[in-house]
């Protein structure tokens, strides 16, 4: 009738066998499916990604620049990564971060850096003069 006693007493002296998740974390192994990283620089936001996903999870807006994804609606399913033309979408190996309120992550294409126009300074024989004639003032 007490055959449980040695197992109670058994686990009250070892160790756990779970981890203390978020803050001890298991390593990641190969071909681990942990999270849809994008390099938003290559993005063409072509939009082939968000019709692929089959649970709506990926919104881009063309006319913006945004890529966005709702990560709790995401299966993982990797149609995603497989269909995009500029290959920029991967599949990361750690797991997101431990969340309690549902967020989407946006990217937004960096905005283009503005140079001004430079402008030709074209000399004509009448400047050489002036300049060769102030010379010799100086002089």
């Amino acid at each position: 009738m007490l055959d449980f006693i040695p197992v109670v007493i058994k686990n009250v002296f070892s160790k756990p066998a779970t981890r203390n998740y978020p803050f001890v974390k298991r390593e990641s192994y190969e071909n681990q499916k942990g999270h849809i990283v994008i390099d938003i620089d290559s993005c063409i936001y072509c939009g082939m990604c968000s019709r692929k996903c089959p649970v709506d999870a990926i919104n881009v807006i063309r006319a913006e620049k945004s890529w966005a994804i709702n990560r709790f609606r995401c299966i993982m399913c990797g149609g995603c990564v497989e269909c995009c033309p500029k290959k920029c979408l991967s599949v990361g190996s750690e797991y997101t971060q431990p969340a309690n309120i549902k967020t989407v992550d946006v990217f937004k294409a960096k905005p283009a850096e503005v140079t001004p126009p430079q402008v030709a300074v074209t000399k004509t024989a009448d400047d050489n003069q002036k300049e060769t004639a102030g010379g010799a003032k100086h002089a």
